[in-house]
This record gives structure tokens, C-alpha cells and sequence, in this order.
């Protein structure tokens, strides 16, 4: 199996954008990637939406092989995401994708 890009996609509430731009690129980002389990990371805001409700984002995350992408959901991702939660609540939408680079 190749590497694991997990994809995170996030509409965001206008009212929080720039707070949230900058909290996951300050605090939450370099967070995630301090487990170790990741290699890298980017962050990018889709085109060609309806940006009438906000925008949206795409937080990728790239990763050596799905036992590492594991231990991240099962040890790490709950904590993360109640943070983005207790943050953000309703104003961020996400839905999550695990994807195989071939």
C-alpha cells in the first residue's frame, strides 16, 4: 500500500475566518503534525464554490502508511477534533476522507 493522504474539508463561517485561519496554522496544525505520524501537511481554500456561507478548505495531511494514519484516529483524532468543536462549534462544517496515493 503507498502513502495515505488524509483530507480534511472544512466550510467556514465568515464571521470566524480569519480567527480560524490562524488557530489552525498556529495551534491545531502544528499539533496534529507534532504526533509525529504525519510527514507533511497543506492547507488550501477551494475555488469555484459558493462561498455564500463561507469558505471552504482543505487541510491535507500526508502519511507513510495507513498502521501510522490508525494510531492517529484511535489515539489522537478525538481529542483534536472536540477541540476544533469547543472552539468553532457550529460555525465549521467538516467531513473527513482517507485516501491511498498510488
Amino acid at each position: 500500500m503507498g502513502m495515505i493522504l488524509y483530507n480534511v474539508t472544512i466550510k467556514v463561517d465568515p464571521a470566524v475566518e480569519e480567527e480560524w485561519l490562524a488557530w489552525m496554522k498556529l495551534e491545531h496544525i502544528p499539533e496534529v503534525m507534532r504526533t509525529g505520524l504525519f510527514s507533511e501537511y497543506r492547507i488550501c481554500r477551494l475555488l469555484e464554490q459558493d462561498d455564500t456561507e463561507g469558505k471552504t478548505f482543505a487541510v491535507q495531511y500526508l502519511c507513510n502508511n495507513l498502521r501510522n494514519f490508525d494510531t492517529y484516529r484511535a489515539t489522537f483524532a478525538p481529542a483534536l477534533q472536540q477541540k476544533h468543536y469547543d472552539r468553532f462549534g457550529d460555525k465549521c462544517v467538516a467531513f473527513r476522507t482517507v485516501m491511498e496515493i498510488l
